[in-house]
């Protein structure tokens, strides 16, 4: 039989969180973000549940093909533009929609030959400092757009650094909120404004709804506030589990230690269960003693460092584990127990974005009945 590691996606749960971004933005339109391959949940696996938006959101070429393959027909916006003026035969080819966010993609656009003006995004860099247009330059990089035969509508788009944050003025939103209407004022066109953050968070405020939100990380059931909130909090379910089952089952004596480095010595008796789950599955490393896990549905911990293809859990709390319990190490387990998917990342010391997209290619991946 093969290694008993493996990832379940649940389009349910897709679905799910894909109408809360609805019910927080009613007027608007939604975008289903599936850049770095559906954040790690793959394209194609993630499609069934996400289709119910209204255009999906990503980075590269490839993927909009692959959406396009699918037979989306619908909008498509590619985030950061394109990257080279060829991709704008493609994007004329497949009728995508892409962000400006840079003198040079105007230049770009200026020069493609087309029989199809381009729906564009013009970015403002209101805060985040990554990409876009400063607002005092913003206006004259709308003219130029608006003056090209290539370009048909202009949507005016910016994104926020910190709506994730309760604290307003220049460690909230505030500031970018500001800057972004003093500098679009009086100009046409639609806005989008709201990641997942500011949808969950800001939407009671007009000024920050537009008309297009983007669900990244809530699409996914990752809370971009937490622990500020958990997953139950904003009624998000988790779109992927990561699960396995015990190996062996070990008995460790008062002070025996538990994998490399030792870095783990038992103060008692101590049963413990080695699950075939390491970081070469994309498990991290650095999760130390006492990242939460569920065994056969019960929650634990591990003990000892993480190891290329095994870790370690006490089985304290389940003294009827045996070789092939279940073991979850997050997601949805067994009789409605749930591991929100940030929580393991907290203990590891990153964010639940990095653990979906990292998932090893040698964990086999499938759509959960």
């Amino acid at each position: 039989m093969p290694r008993p590691i493996e990832a379940l996606i649940h389009t349910d749960a897709l679905a799910h969180n894909l109408e809360r971004a609805r019910a927080c933005a009613p007027d608007a339109r939604v975008w289903a973000v599936v850049k770095a391959n559906a954040y790690g949940h793959g394209i194609e696996r993630a499609y069934a549940g996400l289709r119910g938006a209204d255009g999906f959101a990503l980075l590269d070429l490839a993927e909009a093909e692959r959406l396009r393959a699918l037979d989306w027909r619908g909008p498509i916006l590619l985030l950061e533009g394109v990257f080279e003026p060829r991709d704008l035969e493609l994007c004329s080819r497949l009728n995508l929609w892409h962000v400006v966010h840079c003198e040079e993609q105007i230049d770009w656009l200026a020069a493609h030959k087309t029989h199809q003006p381009h729906k564009v995004f013009l970015k403002m860099n209101s805060g985040m400092n990554r990409l876009g247009f400063r607002p005092a330059a913003f206006r004259a990089a709308w003219a130029r757009l608006n003056a090209l035969p290539q370009v048909d509508e202009i949507v005016l788009v910016t994104h926020f650094s910190d709506a994730d944050a309760d604290r307003f003025g220049r460690d909230g939103i505030s500031h970018q909120v500001q800057a972004f209407h003093e500098a679009t004022a009086d100009l046409p066109g639609e806005r989008s404004l709201a990641n997942s953050a500011a949808t969950l968070r800001h939407l009671k405020d007009a000024r920050v709804r537009g008309d297009w939100v983007r669900a990244g990380i809530m699409s996914y059931g990752g809370v971009p506030d937490y622990p500020e909130h958990d997953s139950a909090h904003w009624d998000l379910k988790p779109a992927m589990t990561l699960r396995s089952r015990l190996l062996a089952t070990q008995f460790v004596q008062p002070g025996e230690s538990v994998g490399y480095g030792s870095a783990y010595v038992a103060e008692r008796t101590l049963r413990i269960g080695i699950v075939a789950c390491g970081y070469a599955d994309g498990y991290p490393r650095h999760a130390g003693t006492g990242t939460p896990v569920l065994v056969d549905g019960v929650r634990s911990s591990t003990v000892g460092r993480v190891s290329m293809d095994m870790l370690a859990v006490d089985l304290t709390p389940v003294p009827s584990a045996r070789p092939g319990s279940e073991v979850t190490l997050w997601g949805q387990g067994p009789r409605g127990s749930r591991l929100p998917i940030d929580e393991v990342a907290r203990a590891a010391g990153t964010i639940g974005y990095e653990l979906m997209c990292a998932l090893a290619p040698r964990v086999p991946v499938s759509v959960a009945d």
